[in-house]
C-alpha cells in the first residue's frame, strides 16, 4: 500500500532546522503544501533563511519537556533530526533522554507520526561492537518506535550532497592528496545515498499509513568501497588518477586526526564518521519504495550525486553545510553590550578609520571576509591560530564560507559564526575556537557627521578565570599587528573596488 500523496497539507514539527538536513527539509515540506513549525534553541539563527517567513519558529530544547509539549500542539507529523554527538562522553545518555521526552510528548499531544533519520547499521554485528555514534542512533530509533506513536525510522549510510560532512571529507581527501596513505576502512563496502533521495524519503514518510511502525534502509543503487568512492569522485571532478595505499595501523582516533589535518571537517566530527566505516554499511531491503515510490531516475547513482553536489559548490548554491549546526559546547552567553549582560570583566580592542569609498563598497568587503578572501591581516598568524585550535580539538580556520559573497545569521565562517548581521551596516561574529572565555568581532560600515564613510571594528573578550585574563594579556601585544592591520587593509580594499576607483581616481590615474 502506498502512502497518500494528496489531500490537505499536514502540520509538521521539524527539530534540527539549523542543521544540514533540517535546513533543507523545511522548504521541501513547504513546497508540498505542509505547514511547518521549527523548534530551535536559537530561533534568530533561522531568521535569514529564504523560507523563514513561511514557517513558524519557536524557541526550545528537546531536553525541555515543557517546550517540546508546547511545540507539539496541533502537530500531525514530528521530525526528529537532532543528536548530541560531540557534546562529551555522556552524549549517549543525552540522546536517550531527548528521544524519550520527544516520544512521550508526541504521544501526549496526539501526533500522528514521528519521522527519524538515523544511521545504517551493519547486519550481524553485535550492537556493543558498533561505534558509539551508530549505537546511539540505533537506540534512539528503538525508543521512538516504542513510543506509542507510529514511527518511521530512515537509516542512511554516507549522504552525498553539497555541504554534507561526508561529502566534504570525500572531496577534500581526494582533491588535496593525489597520493595518499589511508586507513584500512577505505576497503569497507558502503551504500551512499544522495541528499535529494534522503529528503524525498523524509517528505514522503509524512503520509505513511498509520499501521506502519518500522525502520527502512535507504541508499542509492551503488555499493562501493570508500576507495572506489574516492576514485569515482576524482573521475567526476576530472582530476588525475589518485594513488591510494591502505595501511592497517591507523586507528579510528589516528585516522580522524588525519582527516582533520587534510579536510575542513574537525576530528571531533571526523572520528564518528571514520568509526562508522569500520563495518560494512549496505542496505538489506528497499521496502521504503512501497510507501514512497521511486520516481524515474531515482535513487540517484553515486556519480550523478557527486556531479550535482559539485555543481552546487561551483555555483555557490550550497543552502546548508555540515557546519550549519552549532558546534557542541559553543558559547551561548549574550553579547556583553546586551541589556541582560551579567557583568564581569570585558576586554575590548576598538579601531576606527575613514574610508575613501562608499558605505556600499565598504560593506561588500566586510560581508566577503573570511574563506578564500582571508582576514586582511597577517595570514600566518591566522593560519597558526587555526592550526592550534584544531590541535586542541577545535574547528580550526578551514570551515570557510557557505557562500562566497553573502552571509546570513547562523552561518559558520572559518572559526567564527555569524551572530548578527544588519545588511549594509553591521556584521557581528562569535568565536567558536577553543578559548578561555567568550569572544566576538564586530565590523561596521558607518557615515560620520561630515557624510564620509567610516569603518569601525571592535574585538571583545570576556575572560573565564585567571587563565582567560592571562590569555588576553599574552596576545594583546599582537593586536596592533592583527586587528590594526585588518582595519587598514579592509579600508584600503574597499577604496580599491571598481566603483570606489571611479568616484575617487588615484593621483596617478
Amino acid at each position: 500500500m502506498n502512502a497518500e500523496n494528496t489531500g490537505p497539507g499536514l502540520s509538521c514539527l521539524v527539530t534540527g532546522a539549523t542543521g544540514y538536513i533540517g535546513g533543507r527539509l523545511v522548504p521541501e515540506l513547504l513546497a508540498e503544501g505542509h505547514r511547518v513549525r521549527c523548534l530551535a534553541r536559537s530561533p534568530g539563527r533561522l531568521r535569514d533563511h529564504p523560507w523563514a517567513g513561511e514557517a513558524d519558529v519557536v524557541r526550545g530544547d528537546v531536553l525541555d519537556g515543557a517546550a517540546v509539549a508546547e511545540a507539539m500542539r496541533g502537530i500531525d507529523v514530528a521530525y526528529y533530526l537532532v543528536h548530541a554527538l560531540g557534546t562529551g562522553t555522556t552524549f549517549e545518555e543525552t540522546d536517550r533522554r531527548a528521544a524519550r521526552i520527544f516520544g512521550e510528548q508526541a504521544r501526549a499531544a496526539g501526533v500522528r507520526r514521528i519521522v527519524y533519520l538515523g544511521g545504517l547499521t551493519p547486519k550481524g554485528v553485535p550492537e556493543r561492537e558498533l561505534s558509539p555514534h551508530l549505537r546511539s542512533r540505533a537506540e534512539v530509533g528503538r525508543i521512538l518506535l516504542a513510543s506509542g506513536v507510529p514511527t518511521t525510522v530512515l537509516r542512511a549510510a554516507v549522504v552525498i550532497g553539497s555541504g554534507s560532512a561526508s561529502f566534504e571529507m570525500l572531496r577534500y581527501l581526494t582533491e588535496r592528496l593525489p597520493v595518499m596513505v589511508t586507513p584500512s576502512w577505505v576497503r569497507t563496502r558502503i551504500q551512499p545515498v544522495a541528499v535529494r533521495d534522503v529528503l524525498r524519503a523524509l517528505v514522503g514518510s509524512a503520509r505513511m499509513p498509520a499501521e506502519v511502525n518500522r525502520a527502512f534502509d535507504i541508499g542509492g543503487p551503488d555499493v562501493l568501497t570508500y576507495r572506489e568512492m574516492m576514485t569515482g569522485y576524482a573521475a567526476v571532478a576530472e582530476l588525475p588518477r589518485r594513488i591510494i595505499l591502505p595501511v592497517p595501523v591507523l586507528t579510528p582516533g589516528l585516522s580522524s586526526h588525519w582527516v582533520g589535518l587534510v579536510t575542513p571537517v574537525p576530528a571531533a566530527i571526523a572520528r564518528p564518521l571514520a568509526e562508522s566505516l569500520r563495518h560494512e554499511v549496505v542496505c538489506h531491503e528497499h521496502d521504503i519504495a512501497r510507501y514512497v515510490p521511486d520516481p524515474p531516475g531515482h535513487p540517484l547513482g553515486f556519480d550523478e550525486a557527486v556531479r550535482l553536489a559539485l555543481q552546487r559548490v561551483r555555483d555557490a548554491q550550497v543552502t546548508t553545510r555540515w557546519s550549519s549546526a552549532s558546534v557542541p559546547g559553543a558559547p551561548s552567553d549574550p553579547l556583553p553590550t546586551d541589556p541582560d549582560w551579567a557583568g564581569g570583566s570585558l576586554y575590548t580592542d576598538v579601531r576606527e578609520l575613514p574610508v575613501d569609498a562608499s558605505r556600499a563598497d565598504l560593506w561588500r568587503v566586510i560581508e566577503g571576509i573570511g574563506g578564500d578572501n582571508g582576514w586582511y591581516s597577517f595570514p600566518l598568524a591566522w593560519a597558526v591560530r587555526g592550526r592550534l585550535d584544531r590541535l586542541v580539538g577545535g574547528v580550526g580556520l578551514r570551515r570557510g564560507r557557505r557562500d562566497a559573497t553573502r552571509l546570513r545569521v547562523g552561518d559558520s565562517l572559518d572559526f567564527w559564526r555569524v551572530e548578527e548581521i544588519e545588511p549594509g551596516h553591521l556584521l557581528r561574529l562569535r568565536a567558536e575556537m577553543r578559548l578561555p572565555g567568550l569572544a566576538w568581532l564586530e565590523m561596521c560600515a558607518e557615515t560620520d557627521d561630515d557624510g564620509r564613510t567610516r569603518y569601525r571594528q571592535r574585538a571583545l573578550f570576556h575572560p573565564h578565570g585567571l587563565l582567560g585574563h592571562a590569555y588576553w594579556w599574552s596576545v594583546s601585544p599582537f593586536h596592533a599587528l592583527v586587528f590594526g592591520g585588518m582595519a587598514r587593509n579592509i579600508a584600503r580594499t574597499a577604496a580599491r573596488t571598481p566603483a570606489a576607483a571611479t568616484r575617487h581616481p588615484s593621483p596617478t590615474g
